[in-house]
């Protein structure tokens, strides 16, 4: 089958690309029903040697609004027409702000940054609200949640991949029955998934309200949110202790 991104790698030009292999077909699963589609606002933080740009200018096309960030000011150098390059730090909260004011919302965020846990974290946290609804926020290299070096650790807390599996509980707390412990948290009516792959994490935006349960019989469909409200749950297959 054919695979935009494993192409793409038989004909890069002189700026260089760093990218695992099991990313390209992790992004021809995941992104390619989005190939060619001109109204998406796409930003990576991360150019490096500006190898990327191409790539992801040849997937979406021209008529994309593509923005590209870095810290280093050198990366200016790879400005062309159709591709926007920002320099500051995905770390510092003014430049994130300044740069979703001046570019978002977008569809498609990705962070192949730095790499540092508060690094990931600070970007993920003040990108999130310029995310549009059905958009996708997907962090690179997450592997380094495992180096103290880095900042994270196996386990440690501070790491983006506990961060990442802290939010699968925010998803669920709809089904809270532990008030005190585990209140409702707005990720629940805006995450629709996290999809943990080897090495990246991916976060969809989804606004929803909160689950319906749908009952039919008899060609009869009803809807309830009782579920939801129950206190003292137990499974519903454990046996009648009457």
């Amino acid at each position: 089958m054919p695979n935009y991104f494993r192409d793409y790698f038989d004909r890069t030009d002189a700026r260089a690309i760093y990218k695992m292999a099991h990313y390209l077909d992790l992004y021809d699963r995941l992104l390619g029903p989005w190939q060619g589609r001109p109204d998406i606002a796409f930003l990576e933080i991360g150019i490096f040697e500006g190898g990327s740009i191409g790539m992801w200018k040849g997937f979406f096309g021209s008529g994309a609004k593509l923005v590209f960030a870095d810290i280093d000011p050198g990366c200016r150098r790879f400005d062309e027409p159709g591709i926007e390059i920002e320099i500051g730090d995905q770390a510092d909260p003014g430049f994130l702000k300044a740069l979703a004011e001046a570019h978002g919302p977008f569809d498609l965020i990705i962070d192949d940054g730095g790499h540092m846990m508060h690094q990931q974290k600070a970007s993920f946290s003040h990108l999130w609200p310029h995310l549009k609804d059905g958009g996708l926020y997907v962090v690179e290299d997450s592997h380094t949640s495992y180096w103290p070096g880095f900042g994270g650790g196996f386990r440690n807390p501070a790491s983006m991949i506990e961060s990442a599996k802290d939010l699968v509980d925010r998803m669920h707390s709809w089904y809270t029955d532990e008030d005190d412990r585990f209140p409702l948290h707005p990720a629940a009516s805006q995450v629709g998934s996290v999809q943990f792959h080897d090495s990246v994490i991916v976060i969809e935006k989804k606004l929803k309200e909160a689950p319906v349960l749908l009952v039919s019989k008899d060609g009869k469909t009803t809807r309830s949110r009782r579920m939801l409200e129950i206190r003292g749950r137990k499974s519903i297959f454990a046996p009648d202790e009457g």
